[in-house]
């Protein structure tokens, strides 16, 4: 992987008379700024929680874009407990992004399924601002930051407890 190389045809698919392709390749000339700097992010959680990436700086930080209407966000719940649950100690936190609309249901879901970890809610659904922010696509959608804050897997879904041990093993 030649990142510069990368950037180059990014660069130049951005310029194509398709939107749909333009666009794809701006989302990932953002993905690589995202792998270089700290993803700047912070909100004030559903439960009232101050959530700020950058106090979080030296864990492995996942972050989940989500929603309990979406059956593989639903499936992949009991997973993503698990890892939360061995890995938590060791210094890993997620961040839930939900796009869902009803917030008692979020709540209640959340509760149910013993998921501790602070969520942004909005209720605009896909019109979410962070999710419109970040270009979320799908859902769900998984990126796991190192300990920097950086973007160092933009997708490990299907991987992520290997992912995250990785990520806590890997030095700064």
């Amino acid at each position: 992987f030649d990142p510069e190389r990368a950037r180059s045809l990014y660069n130049e698919v951005a310029k194509n008379e398709d939107p749909e392709i333009s666009e794809a390749a701006k989302s990932g000339l953002e993905l690589m700024t995202m792998r270089e700097k700290p993803i700047d992010l912070a909100f004030t959680a559903v439960d009232g929680r101050k959530v700020d990436l950058a106090a979080l700086r030296g864990k492995v930080v996942l972050i989940d874009f989500w929603a309990t209407w979406c059956p593989p966000c639903v499936e992949e719940v009991p997973d993503v407990v698990a890892v939360y649950d061995k890995f938590h100690e060791q210094g890993f936190e997620i961040v839930g992004i939900s796009l869902d609309e009803d917030k008692e249901a979020l709540e209640k879901f959340t509760k149910e399924n013993k998921m501790p970890w602070p969520q942004f809610f909005d209720g605009k659904g896909w019109e979410n601002e962070l999710a419109q922010r970040f270009k979320i696509q799908s859902v769900p959608t998984m990126w796991l930051l190192d300990r920097e804050g950086k973007l160092a897997d933009p997708a490990p879904r299907g991987r992520l407890e290997e992912a995250v041990s990785a990520a806590l093993a890997a030095k700064p």
